[in-house]
């Protein structure tokens, strides 16, 4: 375990984010800080940096470790709630290896909630995933649309959003399940960012090809239904999507002082989209990385990868009612930011 410096004068709580040292789970560290709550991360660095972690309160070991979460909760005190962000998220690495999906996602997310509950946390935010959401007229979403998860990646999101749906209604706790679009860009204070030397994100195989460490961006599927065959997305910036974590923590009983008019489900349990409400095909978003980065960058279209789907945006009306959420932030900020990330993470695997 390392430990960040004191910060108990302004201490709002204690938050364990699981997957703390990845991508999203870094940046949410980061805005629950500056909000004034005490993070705890979670993490076996199978996927997350060590980096991450530096002169933060960490501790490093599986998600299925009920007797780790107890020793956290031993020394560190009572959870006032918990953000699970823990998971393997490669759509065609998923068709693959689906075994790994199911045992990583699923298996010891159950284990996860079991422990949660046996040590007294009552709130957990769940990072789910809009992939599993089939594909609806006009593409926007809301959350009541049809679920229709097309990979073994978006399956394991459905599953785990139905144990812990199950958890909550069985164990008197109630969960948040955050429904992501699309993260882009990078912490603005440049603290955390992407860091795949292989990215799968399209913001990411789009700065890879920018910085000369791929050779040409793919657009993958060209024959989709929508305004210019290329798929349609709903680009959200990661510093945004750190923000509704924290509002979910913040708004979290206020979440459920009424129904949910947006879906059906139970007293104990919600669901949020977090996008911006606005579609953007692939094409689209190439023409605005080529503006940011002042010049146009080797391209060329192929088929559609295993798993993929046409996409879909967000209609975000629940997010502002349930958590006072609205995202900010502009897709070229995003791409800035990326870029900015980018340099800075070279520089620093340059001194390792």
């Amino acid at each position: 375990m390392t430990a960040n410096p004191d910060h108990s004068a302004k201490n709002r709580g204690n938050i364990l984010v699981t997957g703390g040292a990845g991508y999203i789970g870094a940046t949410v560290y980061s805005a629950l800080l500056d909000a004034g709550w005490t993070p705890i991360i979670l993490d076996n660095l199978c996927q997350g940096r060590r980096e991450f972690t530096e002169g933060r309160v960490f501790y490093e070991g599986d998600i299925a470790d009920r007797a780790l979460l107890r020793k956290i909760v031993n020394e560190r005190g009572e959870l006032y709630g918990a953000i699970h962000c823990a998971a393997l998220i490669v759509v065609p690495e998923s068709v693959d290896r689906p075994e790994d999906y199911y045992r990583e996602n699923v298996s010891k997310s159950v284990e996860l909630f079991a422990g949660l509950r046996d040590v007294g946390c009552k709130r957990i935010v769940f990072s789910s995933s809009a992939a599993i959401y089939g594909t609806v007229p006009g593409f926007m979403v809301t959350e009541a649309s049809p679920l229709e998860p097309s990979s073994p990646y978006s399956r394991t999101k459905y599953m785990m959003e139905m144990v812990l749906r199950d958890f909550c209604d069985a164990y008197q706790m109630k969960g948040i399940a955050l429904r992501y679009f699309n993260p882009i860009g990078a912490d603005p204070k440049m603290r955390t960012g992407a860091y795949l030397k292989s990215p799968t994100h399209v913001l990411g195989r789009l700065v890879s090809v920018a910085t000369g460490k791929s050779p040409v961006f793919e657009i993958t599927g060209t024959s989709w239904p929508t305004r210019d065959g290329s798929g349609i997305r709903d680009y959200i910036h990661v510093w945004d999507l750190a923000r509704a974590h924290v509002n979910a923590i913040e708004n979290f009983d206020r979440a459920f002082a009424g129904k949910q008019s947006a879906s059906p489900l139970s007293d104990n349990y919600r669901v949020i989209n977090l996008g911006t409400g606005r579609g953007v095909t692939v094409r689209e978003l190439v023409t605005a990385f080529e503006t940011v980065h002042g010049s146009s960058i080797n391209k060329k279209e192929s088929a559609a990868r295993p798993g993929d789907v046409a996409g879909s945006f967000a209609s975000c009306d629940t997010a502002k009612s349930l958590i006072g959420w609205s995202a900010e932030l502009s897709i070229e900020q995003g791409i800035r930011d990326a870029m900015s990330w980018s340099n800075k993470w070279d520089r620093l695997r340059a001194k390792a």
